[in-house]
């Protein structure tokens, strides 16, 4: 790394000694430093950022009379990542709900019928990828249902330890040998993804495949809300919230919170439903407050597991995104004193 130091001179300029070769904004000057020593003098205007790499220093003048303050700022190098900073009995939860799916874009219920993403979709998962480029993940677990692992898939091309995600196949005996890897680094390079249909999106029996305008123009839209947004009544012939929860929420107490016990760092791609389940059991929602929870496609939210407690974190590496928690008035401000967000 370049070593340089920086000095203000009473006449009000700024000095720059270097003995390694580097690169300077000052101002609105750029030049570039030799690799041997010199000394580099230039007006001192009010702010100027001194940059090696990817670290970059803040510079703020000072009097005349005063050596200027050269302060650290909080950006990202190649080895500046999260995992470095997670303690040794921190594991990281990443939660994303699937991308924009076709019949999102077209505005029809869709439950578990086996649609795949838009573009949008696509390029909503990617993103999540860049959000998470720097969390560690050992293992990844989504839906039975394409759009959510399409979702997870992406993401991982984004990740900076470049493993490859790789589907589980344990339906069978034949399906198992015929999927087996026989070399130990291609497995050490390999991250397994576990699929389980307990991780669907509710299912919304008759609905699925409607217009939602339509359907709520045929039965009125309070049926149709209380359908969609209460917690334990169902659609005709379809599941509640709560039935959904209930197989959601085993599936991760009897399958993934085992595997964050034992250390490891844990990615579900998943649905709006299904994550609303698991968010209700991290967060200890009540039946009323989960009602009113609302998850965007496409962002990842950050638990931190420590101690056999989950600490939310928020969207990892992005600004607080306002749809991801919704709640209601009476029970937000109470959350938001409980949380830390990055």
């Amino acid at each position: 790394m370049a070593i340089a130091m920086l000095q203000q001179t009473v006449g009000g300029t700024l000095q720059l000694l270097s003995n390694s070769g580097t690169h300077c904004n000052v101002g609105n000057r750029s030049v570039r430093l030799l690799p041997k020593g010199f000394k580099l003098e230039v007006e001192f205007p009010k702010r100027a950022i001194y940059s090696s790499g990817k670290r970059k220093l803040n510079v703020i003048q000072a009097s005349t009379s005063q050596t200027s303050v050269v302060g650290p700022l909080l950006a990202p190098s190649s080895s500046d990542t999260l995992d470095s900073h997670m303690k040794p009995n921190e594991v990281a939860l990443i939660l994303i709900r699937h991308g924009e799916s076709l019949w999102n874009e077209k505005n029809l219920f869709t439950g578990c019928v086996d649609v795949p993403l838009t573009n949008k979709g696509v390029e909503e998962a990617i993103e999540a990828g860049h959000r998470i480029s720097s969390i560690p993940v050992d293992m990844i677990y989504t839906s039975s249902l394409i759009r959510a692992q399409m979702t997870a898939m992406l993401a991982m091309t984004q990740h900076r330890r470049k493993k490859v995600p790789i589907i589980l196949h344990n339906e069978d005996e034949r399906a198992r040998a015929w999927s087996k890897i026989y070399s130990e680094d291609t497995i050490e390079q390999s991250i397994p993804v576990i699929t389980s249909w307990k991780l669907n999106e509710r299912m919304y029996g008759e609905l699925q495949g409607l217009n939602k305008q339509e359907t709520a123009d045929k039965f009125g839209h309070e049926k149709v809300h209380e359908w969609r947004r209460s917690y334990d009544i169902p659609p005709p012939n379809g599941e509640s919230l709560e039935m959904c929860a209930q197989r959601a929420v085993a599936y991760f107490r009897d399958n993934i919170e085992p595997q964050l016990l034992s250390g490891k760092n844990i990615l579900i791609s998943a649905h709006g439903n299904s994550l609303r389940s698991i968010i209700m059991y991290l967060d200890k929602l009540t039946s009323q407050e989960v009602i009113t929870l609302e998850l965007s496609t496409g962002i990842p939210m950050l638990y931190i597991f420590k101690e056999g407690k989950f600490i939310r974190r928020g969207s990892p590496v992005a600004p607080t995104e306002a749809g991801v928690y919704a709640y209601t008035r009476r029970s937000r401000p109470q959350k938001e004193k409980q949380e830390t967000l990055h």
